[in-house]
């Protein structure tokens, strides 16, 4: 009970200061291409996943990207008295429900499903 509770209060940081990370991520051509083509996906840890094979340079924008959300976790982690883990889940569960239909996102299960226009796939411990 108390994990559903801290997952719940991060819930809410996130949803009150966004995720600037992907944000800043989503302004990058290269990213925007990768996702629309579906060669990257949120993962349920937080994290940006690469779908399929990659080149060097996709490799390394996930790198970027991830290495970079990582660093904001574990500064909104210490704001928040929660372990990075934690945030990042909470992290992905938000992320998940933000893709938009076309999108790959992980499933629970770690396969990796295209959103279609109803809700994605959410791992039981998402708030």
């Amino acid at each position: 009970m108390a994990k559903r509770t801290i997952l719940t209060t991060l819930a809410g940081a996130l949803a009150l200061t966004a995720l600037a990370v992907p944000a800043m991520a989503q302004r990058e051509p290269a990213y925007a291409a990768a996702r629309a083509a579906g060669k990257v996906g949120e993962r349920i840890d937080g994290f940006l996943g690469i779908v399929g094979p990659a080149d060097a340079a996709l490799q390394a924008l996930v790198n970027d990207i991830n290495i970079r959300r990582r660093a904001l976790y574990a500064d909104r982690a210490r704001a928040a008295n929660a372990t990075i883990d934690e945030y990042a889940l909470t992290a992905g569960c938000q992320a998940i429900l933000a893709t938009r239909p076309g999108e790959k996102y992980q499933a629970p299960d770690g396969s990796w499903q295209t959103r279609g226009p109803g809700a994605p796939i959410r791992d039981s411990r998402c708030p």
